[in-house]
C-alpha cells in the first residue's frame, strides 16, 4: 500500500490538531519557566513536547505549501493568486513576528539584567542584616534578661520556685526554667508557661554552663515561628548542688518571624536565580522562539487554507467561465457566502443562465431559419425559372439550379462577381449581364420586364425577364432576377403558327394543282398535232414547264403538310433504329463507299413512328447530298450508339457546314443555305423529333463539314418490333 498524503480537508483538521496542541504545549512550558519545581522535574519533557508538536506543525505546514506548488506548476486557476496570498499573509505575519519577538528577547534580557542589579542586591542583603541584627538585639536582651534573674536566684535564699516566679515577673519573662546539672526541672514560671514539662537545655547549653559561659540561640518552632533560647549558670552557696541551669524561651514576634523568613527565601531565592541567569535567558529566549515558530507557521498553515478558500470560488468560477467559453452554458456554481465573492457568484449563474437561455433562444431562431432558408432553397431548387439574387453593387450572391441549366453555364461559379467581371469569366454569359445591368439602369423605381433572344452555347433562346430591388435600407438590400426559357413556347407558338400556314397553303394550293395540271396534258394533247414544228416546240415546252411546276408545288405542298401533321402517339410501337437505318440507306446505293457507317454490335431500340422516323434519315441524307453537290469527293459519317439510355443517331458529311446565322435559326421555316427549297427538312425532323421526346443538335465539325445529331430515348429489350 503506498503511502499518500491526506486530502485538503484532511489537512485542515490535521493543521488544527497540530496548532492546538502545539499552542497547549507552548502555554504549558511558559507555565513550567516561572515555576521553578516545574521547571526543575518536568521542563525537558515539555520542551521536547513541544519540539515534537512544532515540528509536526511544521510537517503539515510543509505539505501545504507543497501541494499549492503542484498546483501552481499545473496551471491550476487560482493557484497563484493562492500563493500571491500566502505571501502577502506570510509577509504580515513574519514582519510583526519578527518586530515583537526582537523586542521582546531585548525587553526580557534587559528585565533579567535588571533583577540582577546591584541595588537590589545590597538592598536585599541589608534586610536581611536588619532582620538578623533585630534577632541578635532580642538575643542579646534576653540574655541581660537571663543574667540578671541567675544573680537574682544566687543572691535569695527562698524557695527556688518562688524566687523563679519573682524574678521571671521582674523580668517579664515569656518561660524561665530552672534545671539541675543532670537536666532535671527544678522550677517553671513565666507568662508563657504550662504545667507540661518544658523542654530541657541542649547538651551544648549544660557544657557552656560549667563552664561558667552563657548559651544563646534562635530556633524554629515546629509552628513555623521561631524562639530564643538562652541558658545562664545559677551559682549557689548550697555545697550539696553548687551549680544550677536558667533556662529562658522567649518567642520572637510573628510578624517579625515572618518578615525575616520572606527576606530570607528572597534573599535565598535571589542567590538561585544569580546563579541561572544565563541559563534563564537561555530558556526564555528558547520559550520566545518555540512560541514565534508556533505563531508563524499556524499563521502560514492559515494563510494556505485561507488563500485556498479564497481562492476556490475564483478557480469555480474560472471552470464555469471556460465551460461558457467552450459553449456550455449549463453550470451553476455553488453561492458560499454572501460577500462580493457570493454576489460575483450569483451574478455568474445569472449570466450562465441568461446566456443558456439567449442561446435556446438563438437556436430556435436558427433552427427557424433553417427551416426557412431549406423551405425557400427547395422551392428555388424546384422552380423551372432561374433565380439571382444581386446585393446593392450588383454582385451575385445566390442562384438556383435552374439558372445554370437555362443558361446552360456553371454561374454557381460567379458568385460574389458583380455583373461586369462575367464576360471576362465566362464570356457566354456577357450578352445576359449585358441585359440584366442595362435592365436595372434603365428602371427608375427598380423593377423592370423584358423578353430577349440570347444566345448561349450556340442555340438561340428567348428569355422572359424580370427584376426588381428587395426591400431593406442602404447597404442591405439587394435585387432579384427571375428569368424563364421560354423559347419552347415561343417555337410552339411558331410550329402552331407554321402549321396553321401548311394547312391553309396545303388546302388552298393543293386543289387547283391537279386541273392546272390535267389542263396543260389537254392542251399538250390537243394542240401539239395542230401547230408546226416551232410552235409545236414551244408548246410543249411549256406545258412540260407547267407540269414541273405544279409537281414542284405539290412537292412543297407534301412538305407543308407532313410539317402540319399532328403526332400520333397511339401508332409508336417497338423500332429498330440500326434496322431503319439500313433500310433507307438501301436506297441510297449510288452513295457507294463514301459511307462511313458506325453501328453496335447489339440491337438499338426506340418507340417510335417507323415511316416517320424514316422521313428524319431520308431528311437527313438529302441535306447531306444536297450540301455536298458541289464538293467532289463527297464524304459521309453516319453513327449510331447508346449511352445514358439514349440512342444518339449522328449524321456528318464533308460539305461547307452551317453558317453561324443559320445555326441559331435553322429550325425554322424557310431558313436554308440552298438556293432552291423551302427550309422546311430541319424543322420537319425537329418536330418529328419532339413528337418520339428526343432533341436536335447541329455543330460544324473541326476537320469541316455539318454534324446532326438525333438523341432519342432508348427502349427497353424485349416485345415485338416493328417491320421496317
Amino acid at each position: 500500500m503506498t503511502g499518500r498524503l491526506p486530502g485538503r480537508h484532511g489537512l485542515r483538521w490535521l493543521l488544527l490538531a497540530s496548532a492546538s496542541l502545539s499552542t497547549i504545549g507552548v502555554f504549558l512550558l511558559a507555565t513550567a519557566t516561572s515555576n521553578t519545581s516545574l521547571f526543575a522535574t518536568g521542563y525537558d519533557t515539555l520542551l521536547i513536547v513541544n519540539g515534537v508538536l512544532i515540528g509536526l506543525l511544521m510537517l503539515v505546514v510543509g505539505s501545504q505549501l507543497w501541494r499549492l506548488r503542484r498546483r501552481r506548476r499545473k496551471g491550476v486557476f487560482g493557484s497563484r493568486l493562492a500563493v500571491r496570498l500566502v505571501l502577502l499573509f506570510a509577509v504580515v505575519a513574519i514582519l510583526p513576528g519578527a518586530l515583537v519577538y526582537a523586542v521582546s528577547v531585548q525587553f526580557i534580557g534587559r528585565s533579567i539584567e535588571s533583577w540582577f542589579d546591584v541595588r537590589v542586591e545590597r538592598a536585599l542583603e541589608g534586610g536581611l542584616a536588619l532582620g538578623q541584627r533585630t534577632l541578635d538585639y532580642l538575643l542579646k536582651d534576653a540574655v541581660h534578661r537571663a543574667t540578671q534573674m541567675a544573680v537574682s536566684l544566687a543572691d535569695s535564699g527562698a524557695n527556688p520556685a518562688t524566687a523563679l516566679g519573682r524574678a521571671a515577673e521582674q523580668a517579664n519573662a515569656y518561660e524561665a526554667a530552672l534545671f539541675s546539672p543532670s537536666g532535671a526541672t527544678i522550677a517553671v514560671a513565666g507568662t508563657g508557661a504550662s504545667h507540661a514539662t518544658p523542654e530541657p537545655p541542649p547538651l551544648a547549653a549544660l557544657r557552656l554552663a560549667r563552664l561558667q559561659q552563657a548559651y544563646s540561640k534562635i530556633e524554629q518552632t515546629a509552628d513555623g515561628g521561631l524562639q530564643l533560647r538562652v541558658v545562664v549558670a545559677v551559682n549557689t552557696d548550697d555545697g550539696l548542688n553548687p551549680l544550677r541551669l536558667l533556662q529562658l524561651v522567649e518567642p520572637v514576634p510573628k510578624a517579625l518571624a515572618q518578615d525575616a523568613e520572606r527576606v530570607q527565601a528572597g534573599v535565598r531565592d535571589y542567590r538561585e536565580l544569580t546563579f541561572s541567569r544565563s541559563a534563564l535567558k537561555r530558556l526564555y529566549a528558547l520559550t520566545l522562539t518555540l512560541t514565534l515558530l508556533l505563531a508563524l507557521t499556524s499563521a502560514l498553515g492559515l494563510a494556505v487554507v485561507l488563500s485556498e478558500r479564497f481562492a476556490a470560488p475564483l478557480g469555480l468560477l474560472a471552470e464555469g467561465t471556460r465551460a461558457v467559453a467552450q459553449g456550455d452554458f449549463t453550470r451553476r456554481q455553488p453561492v458560499v457566502s454572501r460577500d462580493e465573492l457570493g454576489v460575483l457568484t450569483q451574478s455568474f449563474n445569472t449570466m450562465t443562465e441568461q446566456l443558456a437561455q439567449a442561446r435556446e433562444r438563438e437556436e430556435e431562431s436558427r433552427r427557424a431559419i433553417e427551416t426557412t432558408s431549406a423551405y425557400l432553397e427547395s422551392i428555388l431548387g424546384n422552380l423551372s425559372t432561374g433565380v439571382l439574387v444581386l446585393d446593392e453593387a450588383h454582385r451575385l450572391r445566390m442562384v438556383n439550379p435552374s439558372a445554370a441549366v437555362i443558361l446552360q453555364q456553371p454561374v454557381a461559379e460567379l458568385v460574389d462577381l458583380p455583373l461586369t467581371e462575367w464576360v471576362a469569366r465566362q464570356s457566354a454569359l456577357g450578352p445576359f449581364a449585358n441585359l440584366v445591368a442595362e435592365g436595372f439602369h434603365g428602371s427608375h423605381d427598380g423593377h423592370w420586364q423584358k423578353e430577349a433572344a440570347v444566345t448561349v452555347a450556340n442555340l438561340s433562346r428567348t428569355l422572359l425577364m424580370r427584376g426588381t430591388r428587395l426591400p431593406g435600407s442602404a447597404g442591405s438590400g439587394g435585387y432579384v432576377v427571375v428569368f424563364d426559357d421560354v423559347s419552347e413556347l415561343v417555337q410552339a407558338q411558331r410550329d402552331a403558327a407554321w402549321a396553321e400556314v401548311a394547312r391553309r397553303l396545303a388546302h388552298e394550293i393543293k386543289n387547283p394543282l391537279t386541273p392546272i395540271q390535267l389542263s396543260a396534258d389537254r392542251l399538250a394533247v390537243k394542240l401539239a398535232p395542230k401547230l408546226d414544228g416551232a410552235d409545236a416546240e414551244t408548246l410543249r415546252r411549256g406545258t412540260q414547264t407547267i407540269v414541273s411546276q405544279v409537281s414542284a408545288m405539290k412537292h412543297m405542298v407534301d412538305d407543308f403538310a407532313v410539317y402540319a401533321r399532328q403526332p400520333r402517339p397511339g401508332q409508336f410501337t417497338r423500332v429498330d433504329l440500326g434496322g431503319l437505318l439500313l433500310d433507307v440507306l438501301a436506297l441510297y446505293d449510288d452513295l457507294g463507299s463514301s459511307v462511313a457507317l458506325s453501328l453496335p454490335d447489339a440491337p438499338v431500340f426506340i418507340q417510335g413512328e417507323p415511316t416517320r422516323l424514316r422521313q428524319v434519315l431520308h431528311n437527313l441524307l438529302s441535306n447531306a447530298i444536297e450540301a455536298q453537290v458541289e464538293t467532289a469527293s463527297p464524304r459521309f459519317a453516319i453513327g449510331l450508339t447508346v449511352r445514358a439510355g439514349e440512342a444518339r443517331l449522328s449524321v456528318q458529311d464533308a460539305g461547307p457546314g452551317f453558317p453561324e446565322k443559320v445555326l441559331v435559326h435553322a429550325f425554322e421555316p424557310y431558313v436554308t443555305t440552298k438556293a432552291k427549297g423551302t427550309g422546311l427538312g430541319l424543322a420537319i425532323v425537329k418536330k418529328i423529333v419532339d413528337e418520339h421526346a428526343g432533341r436536335v443538335t447541329l455543330a460544324n465539325a473541326p476537320q469541316g463539314g455539318a454534324c446532326v445529331t438525333v438523341i432519342l430515348p432508348a427502349a427497353e429489350a424485349g416485345g415485338p418490333v416493328a417491320a421496317a
